[in-house]
This record gives structure tokens, sequence and C-alpha cells, in this order.
């Protein structure tokens, strides 16, 4: 069997009576019970998602996961910064936040559902673990109108389970995000185009595709072939919403962006410096989120046009598997 990722498929077009892109409708779901406007996720990393990232994803319609890599006490406050500006302006995205499964995460996870919080997203690199099934079935017990994401998995076997364990979504992909080195260090992942159908095949509660996303385009295969959602790290990464200070070099303007699992996050945030697994870099500055997410989501109602779909629950096309002259024909040849 050949596995696949995203630069190995292309989208076939279809017949459309699209006559607007304007008019398309991006509504999606985060998990069973929560809905979302648009279907983009800020990942939960220390360079990508704090407070401005979590509510200006929440006031376009999508959601910020706010990242765990801070004390209990920190991650409540910004949690409750979270409450108070929706009761203010009564934009009601669901307010999300990341735990681990294991050493504080219940007592963390009992303080940001109390706080308001409503979705809780376990946030480890392997997901098919004892210790997720064990932080579900914990967290579930806080409170039952809140709901909990788990992963990352990579195999239908890893979906059945964790389905059966209670969680509310799945957060699919291992290996692919743009600075993670786990594929390199372990052997361990599965190509994504591949994983999420394989996934899918076996789903019945919403899929968030995290990792191996560079563009538009992806995005558009991601929901294509069935994801509900995506999750983004290094496409809102250095935004002016995105944590961290700017940095000014001669030839311009950037941001640090750090792997979850990188060594400067273990660092920054007093982790034990072991299992490194991600790697840092400085990313261009990219101005305001708003334009990014703008920018993205004209691609993604491009790609349902071409398709003829008039939402996310027609958006089907079929896909073929190309050559790498494919791959290169793809891309514009000019310049």
């Amino acid at each position: 069997m050949i596995n696949l990722t995203y630069d190995d498929i292309q989208l076939v077009p279809g017949y459309s009576e699209i006559s607007s892109r304007k008019n398309i409708d991006l509504k999606t779901k985060i998990t069973t019970r929560f809905d979302l406007q648009m279907p983009l996720v800020a990942a939960p990393m220390g360079t990508v998602c704090d407070f401005a990232m979590a509510n200006e994803m929440r006031k376009m319609g999508g959601v910020g996961c706010l990242h765990r890599f801070m004390s209990i006490g920190e991650q409540e406050s910004v949690i409750k910064k979270l409450v108070a500006s929706r009761t203010e302006d009564h934009i009601n995205m669901p307010i999300m936040a990341a735990v681990g499964a294991n050493g504080d995460f219940f007592e963390r996870a009992q303080a940001l559902i109390q706080s308001g919080a409503e979705i809780v997203l376990i946030d480890v690199a392997h997901g098919h673990h004892k210790n997720v099934k064990d932080a579900i079935e914990k967290i579930k017990t806080i409170k039952s109108s809140v709901d909990v994401i788990a992963g990352n998995i990579a195999t239908a076997k890893a979906a059945i389970d964790l389905q059966n364990w209670g969680a509310d979504a799945l957060r699919v992909g291992v290996g692919g995000g743009s600075l993670c080195t786990t594929r390199i260090k372990t052997g361990f992942g599965v190509p994504n185009v591949t994983c999420l159908t394989e996934i899918l095949k076996v789903a019945n509660v919403p899929v968030i595709a995290d990792g191996g996303i560079r563009t538009s385009g992806d995005i558009s295969k991601a929901l294509a072939l069935g994801a509900s959602t995506v999750m983004l790290g290094s496409l809102l990464a250095g935004t002016e919403e995105a944590p961290g200070l700017l940095i000014q070099k001669n030839n311009g303007l950037y941001k640090k962006y750090s792997g979850a699992a990188s060594f400067d996050t273990k660092v920054t945030y007093g982790q034990e410096i072991r299992n490194i697994e991600g790697e840092s870099t400085i990313i261009s500055y990219k101005g305001k989120l708003d334009m990014v997410v703008s920018s993205l989501l004209d691609g993604v109602k491009s790609a349902l046009s071409y398709a003829g779909a008039n939402n996310l629950k027609e958006f089907r096309p079929e896909y073929i598997q190309i050559t790498n002259s494919g791959i290169n024909e793809a891309k514009p040849h000019l310049i």
C-alpha cells in the first residue's frame, strides 16, 4: 500500500453552480457539541496561542487552544479574560485550553473548567496511551457539559479506542508538524492523507487535522478528506497576535517559532531537558492575524467552488495521486 501526504494528491474539479464564493458557508464542528463559523484552530503552542491569539480567533469565528506551558494560575487567568471578552462582545465561539495527561493535569483541568473553559484538549504527542484513557475519564467527571479532545493519533485503532474512552473529538497527525522531528528521531508516523483517510473511516466524532499544513490548498485537501477542522501552527506564527516580541534584523522583522517538544520550549518553560523532538526558528513577521486568516479562507472558499460545494458537508471531491512532475507543475514555474 502506498501511503500519501498532501503533496501526493490533487483534488479533481467538479461541476459547479456556485454564483459567488462569498456565499459559501464554512460552518463546522470542533467537537460533538460545539460549532465554529470557520474550520481553523490555533495550535496550543507557546509561540502560537495565548490570550491575544485565542481572543482574535474567537472573534473571527474560529477557536484558539490556549497552550499549557504556564502555571495553572496563569492559564486560569487567561481563561477568565477570554470569558470576560466574550461576555462583552457576545461572539459565542467556545473557549478551549490544553492540559497534559500526567502531573497536575487534573487540577489544571478543574481550574480551567471552573474559570469557563468549555473544551479541554489533552495535549500529548502519543494519544493512544493509557495515560490519555485515564485523563479522559477523570476530566469527564469534572463537568458533564465540557467536551474533551484527545490525540495525537495516527491509526484507526487509536481512533476507535479514544472514542470508546469518551473523546468528543480526535486530534489526528503524528510527526508532521513543520518543526517536529518525531519521524526522524523515532521512525514513527503516518503520512497525513493516509492517516486522515483511515481514521475518518471509523470516526463518529469530529476530526481535527493537525500537522503538515503549509497552504490553503493543504487546508482544503484535509477538509475534502472529511476533517471538520484544521489545526494551524506555523501558518499563524509570526502574526501580531502570536506570543513573543518582534525581532529586528537587517532584512526585516521576525518572531520566534518553537516546536512544542523543542529544546527551546523546554528551557523557556522550565521543563526537564529530555525527549527533544522538535526544532526552533524565527519566522517572518506577518502582520495582523485577520489578514492571514482571510487569505487562507479565501483559498478554501475557492476550493469549494471548484467542487461545486456550498458548504463543508457537500465538499467531498475526488482526488488523484500525482508524481513529482505533477507537484512541480502545480507550482508557479516562470518565477
